[in-house]
């Protein structure tokens, strides 16, 4: 479904306009915004569907000497990355169930 084919359907189902089901996902927009960014709670539950949180990646050193596991018997040296924040969505109960 498209973004214009879902305002749509939302639109239809709930006797409101497009522009205000286009409002209203702006604000939810803003909202999850608000929460998962730098410096702010970094969860966000969007109620019976899904929960939006940061996870937090430590930087990880350069090693050299590490067993390849695509060619046996070889070594390669693995580059160092930097520490970074992951968005990660779990699905809740409702919307497992739906499945």
């Amino acid at each position: 479904m498209t973004k214009t084919q879902m305002l749509a359907n939302i639109a239809e189902s709930t006797d409101l306009s497009k522009k205000q089901v286009a409002s209203v996902f702006e604000a939810l927009e803003g909202v999850i915004g608000r929460h998962v960014a730098k410096g702010a709670v970094g969860i966000c539950t969007v109620p019976g569907l899904m929960k939006i949180k940061t996870v937090r990646k430590p930087a990880q050193k350069a090693r050299k000497n590490v067993p390849n596991p695509f060619r046996p018997g070889e070594l390669m040296d693995v580059a160092a990355k930097p520490a970074s924040t992951r968005v990660k969505v779990l699905p809740l109960k409702k919307l497992k169930d739906m499945v």
